[in-house]
């Protein structure tokens, strides 16, 4: 993961969100003036055109399929194991092999997507949200606000995202999905809210937002009905980038103990069991096919946000 605490990162974060937002005002205004299409229909055009978007969405699509039903291409059950088949190789019945269990490699490699991805999922969620609220107060009001809520973030910036969760996790005795999203919310949000405060000061000097505050807007209308709209867009490229770093990072947790544990079935878990390096020595199989899942569900989530950040951003048209 990028260094958090860079502040020229922070820089061009804060630029490419003021970019994607004044480009979503310009559409706005374009289209307001009788223009066929906005911003978002533009994106949408040359993304249906980017064939790596195309290629990371339909397999984000399939992934997100079979973990909602991984019983499709999966017929066994995750916790089936036969002690008697342990570490046996890939076979025509099972492509895959078994584990130190003697447990198919194949279905818990389908059934890990589920846990993997409700983490990242959820809490990308809880970071979109969380950072977009704090980041779009500061930008709005300004002044006190603004010091009050910089200051609070920078104090988040500061802390090291894995050894932040190592020490949080090693704190809750409760187990299970829910303490891993909650603490990958709580500390994950700082990037989102600095570009979310960027795109807002931006988008509020524009002229519409101008006019709708001299025509009597309050302030929950100006920033929810003029604002918002036009400042979401660096907010969501963000948000899609750190779904597959998030993903990667509970694998992390998972892998140092702290994260998801068995019998939860998920990538990380099975990494962890599969680390032992004889092991991995004479039955390679363990942990390469989990591992191979995990980088390349990363790999599309980072490329889906690529792909939507230079589809949005007006610099790269």
């Amino acid at each position: 993961m990028p260094d958090r605490n860079s502040e020229p990162l922070g820089a061009q974060e804060e630029a490419s969100a003021k970019a994607l937002t004044v480009g979503t005002a310009t559409a706005a205004a374009t289209e307001a003036e009788g223009a066929p299409r906005s911003l978002w229909s533009d994106a949408w055009h040359d993304l249906r055109r980017n064939p790596i978007f195309v290629l990371s969405a339909l397999l984000i699509l399939f992934l997100v399929l079979i973990s909602l039903w991984p019983s499709l291409i999966a017929s066994r059950s995750p916790v089936h194991c036969e002690l008697g088949r342990s570490l046996e190789g890939p076979s025509a019945g099972h492509w895959f092999g078994f584990d130190t269990q003697g447990c198919d490699v194949y279905t818990r490699t389908v059934y890990g997507a589920r846990a993997s991805i409700a983490v990242g999922v959820c809490a990308t969620l809880g970071v979109a949200l969380l950072g977009a609220l704090v980041g779009s107060l500061a930008g709005f009001f300004g002044g006190f606000w603004d010091t009050l809520l910089s200051r609070a973030t920078d104090v988040f910036f500061g802390i090291p995202m894995v050894l932040g969760a190592i020490v949080f996790l090693s704190m809750i005795t409760l187990r299970g999905i829910w303490p891993v999203v909650l603490v990958i919310a709580a500390l994950g949000w700082p990037p989102i809210a600095r570009i979310a405060r960027g795109a807002v000061i931006t988008a509020k000097q524009n002229d519409y937002v101008q006019a709708a505050r001299a025509l009597g807007a309050s302030n929950t209308r100006l920033l929810l009905r003029h604002i918002m709209p036009n400042a979401i867009a660096p907010v969501i490229v963000m948000a899609t980038i750190v779904l597959g770093t998030f993903i990667a990072l509970e694998a992390t947790l998972s892998y140092l103990g702290v994260g998801l544990r068995p019998p939860t079935v998920s990538w990380g878990v099975d990494i962890s069991a599969a680390s032992d390096g004889m092991q991995f020595r004479n039955a390679p199989h363990i942990l390469l096919y989990p591992a191979a899942a995990l980088s390349i569900t990363v790999l599309a989530f980072i490329m889906l946000g690529d792909a939507v950040r230079d589809a949005l951003d007006p610099r790269l048209r």
